[in-house]
């Protein structure tokens, strides 16, 4: 069971966009993906056709609130994969247990006893502070994917929070591994390209070969609620994504 957060502390660098069409392209490679929406604003869920009003009660705040097992939890979207949304609640959480030093476990300790069995590739879409919540999906998670948008500001986020999780890999005597996917990638403007190479210099392989572009497509496709593959399916930001869960996969990233 590959577990990978999905992080970014910038905003705007197409975490949630990540998250809701990388699942979608593992569903679609009978991969039987599950995602996790562990940022309080709801995006991955909204995006992945499910209503507020349906998953109030039965959400990532009821694992972390009432220790609701988290397979019972689990919502069928209709696209046909497994997630655990989120709602607002789940903002509450770090004023719930920010003094407890063992509720960065929480997370990991219920994937292992609920749904390591499943043997499902969990894909979370993390809060973008790094609180209690960030911390359970570091803490529960193998792998982590860092989404960076072609420009200046995004790379130099990336190089913090690249500082970040080499701090946090001391403190908890492990190593994340690691990878980087540029999106927004714009093929007529040559900072694009800088930005990328800029990356490749620094990082090497942990940076993705494929880069996504930024499309019509994977900007509407979660306003209906839709993953890019059931929205636009011959669009280039399909075929994007596609190209990035097949490098993730030959590289047993997920």
């Amino acid at each position: 069971m590959a577990v990978i957060a999905v992080f970014n502390q910038k905003g705007g660098v197409g975490k949630t966009t990540t998250c809701l069409n990388l699942v979608a392209a593992l569903s679609i490679a009978q991969r039987h993906p599950i995602a996790l929406d562990m940022d309080p604003q709801g995006h991955l869920s909204l995006a992945s056709g499910l209503k507020n009003g349906t998953v109030q009660s039965k959400s990532m705040a009821a694992f972390f609130k009432d220790k609701v097992p988290l397979a019972q939890l689990l919502h069928d979207t209709p696209a046909g994969w497994q997630i655990i949304p989120a709602t607002l609640e789940l903002s509450k959480i770090d004023a719930l247990y920010g003094s407890d030093p063992q509720a960065a476990k929480m997370l990991k300790q219920g994937l292992a006893e609920e749904l390591a069995l499943t043997g499902a590739p969990i894909i979370i879409d993390c809060c973008p502070m790094l609180g209690v919540l960030t911390l359970n999906a570091l803490l529960a998670c193998d792998r982590v994917l860092i989404p960076v948008s072609a420009d200046f500001l995004s790379q130099h986020g990336v190089n913090r929070l690249d500082s970040a999780l080499n701090v946090l890999e001391r403190k908890l005597q492990r190593k994340f591994e690691r990878r980087i996917v540029v999106t927004r990638f714009d093929s007529r403007r040559k900072l694009s390209y800088d930005i990328y190479d800029k990356l490749k210099q620094r990082y090497g392989d942990l940076v993705c070969k494929t880069r996504i572009g930024e499309t019509v497509a994977l900007a509407t496709s979660p306003m209906h609620g839709l993953d890019v593959f059931a929205f636009a399916p011959q669009s280039p930001g399909a075929a994007d994504y596609k190209l990035l869960t097949m490098e993730l996969m030959e590289s047993g990233f997920v």
